[in-house]
This record gives C-alpha cells, sequence and structure tokens, in this order.
C-alpha cells in the first residue's frame, strides 16, 4: 500500500494535533509537514512534495485562498484539501475556482476527513453534504442560463452534457458508464469530445465550468 504523504496547515496548534491524531490510526498516512501560517504551507510543499495538503482559510502572512493560488501559479503537484469552519457559497466556490480539490468543514473532519483524502487523492474532487446542498440550493436561487449561441456548451448533445455534469461531480468514466448502461470507452470518447469542444484541457477545469453555468441543477 501507498503511504500518502500530507502537510498540515492551520494556525492553531490543537488544530493540527488533533488532525496528525486522527490520522496516525491508519498505518496508509504520513504527515511530513505542518505549518502555522500560508507562507510557511507553501515552503513546506516546495520541501516535502506531499500527496495531500490540508489547509485553513484562515492564517497569519497569507490566507489560505492566495496560498492556493500561489501553489499552482507555481506548478506545484499536490492536491489541496480545505478544511475550514466557513461555509459560506461565496467561500466555498472562490476556494474551488482557486485551485482546491476538496472543502470539508471542521465540524466535519472526524466523521469526513479520511473520505475526503481518498477522494482527492483519487483525483476527484470533494464537498462534504451539507456544502453540497447549499451549492446546490445557490444555484437553484440563480437566474437561468441565457440561450448564447457563443457558449460551446451549445454545441454538446444532451448525452455529453449529461456526461459533463457525472464528470464535474467526481465521478470515474467506469462509474458514470454503469449509471447510463454504457462502455467505460464510449464514456471516454464523450469525454475527449466534451473537453475538445469546450477547448478545455484539465478535468479540474471541468468542475470549474460546471459552476459557473450553473449546470449542477440542469
Amino acid at each position: 500500500m501507498d503511504t500518502i504523504k500530507i502537510i498540515l496547515a492551520d494556525d492553531h496548534t490543537l488544530i493540527r494535533s488533533g488532525l496528525k491524531a486522527l490520522l496516525s490510526f491508519s498505518p496508509e498516512f504520513e504527515v511530513v509537514g505542518e505549518a502555522e501560517d500560508g507562507l510557511t504551507a507553501i515552503r513546506q510543499v516546495e520541501e516535502k512534495r506531499p500527496d495531500i495538503l490540508i489547509l485553513d482559510l484562515s492564517m497569519p502572512n497569507m490566507s489560505g485562498i492566495d496560498c492556493i493560488k500561489e501553489i499552482r501559479s507555481r506548478g506545484l503537484v499536490c492536491s489541496i484539501l480545505v478544511l475550514t469552519m466557513y461555509d459560506d457559497e461565496e467561500y466555498i466556490k472562490e476556494v474551488m475556482r482557486a485551485g482546491a480539490d476538496g472543502y470539508l468543514l471542521k465540524k466535519s473532519a472526524d466523521s469526513e476527513l479520511i473520505e475526503a483524502i481518498h477522494k482527492i487523492y483519487e483525483g476527484k474532487k470533494y464537498l462534504n453534504e451539507s456544502i453540497s446542498q447549499t451549492l446546490i440550493d445557490s444555484l437553484l436561487r440563480s437566474a437561468p442560463l441565457k440561450s448564447d449561441m457563443t457558449d460551446p456548451y451549445i454545441l454538446l448533445s444532451i448525452r455529453e452534457r449529461e456526461v459533463l455534469r457525472y464528470l464535474a461531480k467526481g465521478f470515474t468514466n467506469s462509474e458514470i458508464a454503469e449509471i447510463l448502461s454504457l462502455s467505460p470507452k464510449t464514456i471516454d470518447t464523450y469525454r475527449s469530445r466534451i473537453m475538445n469542444k469546450l477547448n478545455i484541457k484539465k478535468k479540474s477545469e471541468l468542475v470549474n465550468y460546471a459552476i459557473e453555468h450553473h449546470l449542477f441543477n440542469i
């Protein structure tokens, strides 16, 4: 079993200690570094090259969001799980657009942290249930999309739009194939077409596109 290397970034020592204790119950996790502010978190990521950074939003010297943006701009490869007390929908959207891979409330950490780590380690996005409902409610309150022929989404077929929504929610090709009663190879073909039509190169951009264009409630 591969060891998942993790860095903990939170300005509260007790929070870091609690997370470290929680992760210590499983030999698959190794905490390779800790940081109490954003600048230290970036240095730790550069030096330790972790698989996952667990990051608080509110820290000295550099905010969590700015920390995410800086890590992405430097091309540092690691999955980022934001662990915070803030459940405001605008925070959630801004954090995910900045390049985070997951968003988890601290009050849910004891029950959902391990699942969240596994999801983003596998390359999926993670939002805990209450946050997902917050976003869905927000999207349902939003004004419907206007038909704009300049939007490449118009070029997608009904099936391609369906596959896009599942991809954006973090489903794998095999999982989508099972849901839609298609072969994984067919889903892979749809995925290639979708990314070409939308001029999207990375999977993370699919999630941003889906959020920005209110596709989760369609």
